[in-house]
């Protein structure tokens, strides 16, 4: 069973919330917060502003809170995905993408009406908290967990298992 963990920002300001496009292998967009995979011996929060960085050019010296986790299992993939999303209490930069990785391609803050727009298609681990944040945001953890089925990317159908 492989392991995946990742951790997620919340930058958010008068323009909105910050997204990024993630170009993917087959050529598709999606759109995400910024942030990526815990390195081994690395904590969730420095991954985040390592990514965070490497992604948007921004720096934040200080995340405010974790505001949810999700958990999704891929049942034929044999893999697992554990995610938390920090909100960030403020950053400064100037917005310059220049993903080593080559993934992140674009970055946006983007306001609730635009939000919906950018999350089409998205999978659900992903646009579900994130209409819920800009729904309105909470105080307390809130947890998302997934069950997803298919044998490759381009197939899953996920459920959500906690409601």
């Amino acid at each position: 069973m492989r392991e995946w963990k990742v951790a997620g920002g919340l930058l958010a300001d008068e323009r909105g919330l910050l997204l990024v496009a993630n170009t993917r292998r087959n050529g598709s967009i999606d759109w995400t917060t910024p942030g990526g995979v815990v390195d081994a011996g690395e904590s969730a929060i420095e991954a985040l502003g390592r990514e965070v960085t490497e992604e948007t050019g921004l720096l934040v010296p200080d995340w405010e809170r974790l505001c949810w986790t999700v958990s999704v299992e891929f049942i034929e993939m044999e893999m697992t995905l554990d995610v938390e999303v920090h909100l960030a209490r403020s950053f400064s930069g100037s917005l310059i993408i220049d993903d080593p990785d080559g993934i992140v391609t674009a970055a946006e803050f983007v306001d609730r009406e635009r939000m919906t727009d950018r999350l089409v298609g998205a999978s659900p681990w992903v646009a579900e908290p994130l209409h819920d944040w800009m729904a309105g945001s909470w105080g307390e953890i809130r947890h998302y967990d997934y069950a997803a089925h298919g044998s490759r990317p381009s197939e899953l159908r996920a459920e959500r298992r906690d409601r």
